[in-house]
């Protein structure tokens, strides 16, 4: 019996999932599910193959119940029309109780079983008093949920500057680090405005590539290494990875752009870093002090010969 890969709940979470009685399921049908949270609608991705589990990691594991029917739906979109109501309903105890927490969403599953609400603190909340309250305003248990800001991106984010769904919300099933490094590689613009995400943080999609660019880079001398071209010795100034071109500086200091197939030999290698421009100001500073020099060393001359005589 087949297993399918279902994506569920607000976080759009991937499980891998059961069929009760033996169904088959298209992709992209729509579901009632049953998971350890309790009941929810989600929607079937593809048969859980080995090759789509190994790209889950301790995926949860359920049930689909059914195929959503009309009803389902209404009473889905019931829930959902609700839930705006009730969080302004949330932010009202939050007030009262003058808890120090953000909330983001909330979710109200499908079966009833519970209402989910997402939250942002920078320090630990005692909530016990506003979980007892939202109980008796909801009449059902009552779920805390910690969440950082790509998170929040996850659960509010809709299309990203691409034009596209912010991958967070459609085919990551996790969020691996990005650094500057990445941006730096692929030569990106460090406007922060620009590489950051909806999150504010750095986009993943900075990720993506980055492994191809090493791959590339390792072809390529380092800036700054000496190397020999046809036309001489030069010394590399600057990497085009993608093209594997290099612009390098000739021995006439004439600057050109060679491919990485016309080097001949690498003579030297370089740190890999931009060499910096000396400070003009301390260069100038040192210059007069060299200035200087040979004058203070013929008054130390002539007040010697004074002296003697």
């Amino acid at each position: 019996m087949p297993k399918y890969v279902v994506r569920f709940g607000s976080m759009r979470t991937l499980g891998v999932l059961s069929p009760r009685g033996g169904a088959t399921y298209a992709r992209n049908r729509r579901v009632i599910v049953r998971t350890n949270r309790g009941m929810d609608a989600g929607e079937v991705l593809c048969e859980a193959t080995e090759q789509a589990t190994a790209q889950l990691k301790s995926p949860p594991h359920g049930q689909i119940l059914r195929p959503m029917s009309d009803a389902d739906q209404k009473e889905l979109e019931h829930l959902q029309a609700n839930e705006s109501a009730e969080l302004a309903t949330c932010k009202k105890y939050v007030e009262q109780l003058k808890l120090d927490m953000q909330l983001v969403d909330i979710e109200h599953l499908f079966g009833g079983e519970r209402v989910v609400i997402y939250y942002l603190a920078e320090q630990r909340v005692d909530f016990r008093e506003l979980v007892k309250q939202l109980a008796a305003e909801f009449q059902t248990r009552i779920e805390m949920r910690q969440i950082g800001v790509r998170d929040e991106a996850k659960l509010l984010a809709d299309y990203g500057d691409c034009g596209k769904p912010v991958c967070c919300n459609t085919h990551l099933s996790a969020m691996p680090p990005v650094s500057m490094r990445m941006a730096k590689l692929q030569k990106a613009t460090l406007d922060p405005t620009k590489i950051s995400g909806r999150c504010g943080r750095l986009k993943c999609c900075l990720r993506y590539e980055f492994d191809t660019y090493e791959e590339l880079q390792k072809e390529l001398p380092p800036i700054g290494s000496d190397i020999v071209t046809p036309a001489g010795r030069a010394k590399v100034l600057n990497q085009e990875i993608l093209t594997q071109q290099l612009l390098v500086q000739n021995e006439d200091n004439r600057r050109v752009m060679i491919d990485s197939s016309e080097v001949l030999s690498v003579i030297r290698k370089g740190t890999g870093e931009r060499s910096r421009p000396r400070d003009s100001s301390r260069r100038s500073s040192q210059e007069s002090d060299r200035a200087k020099q040979p004058a203070n060393d013929q008054n130390d001359n002539q007040n010697s010969s004074a002296n003697n005589s």
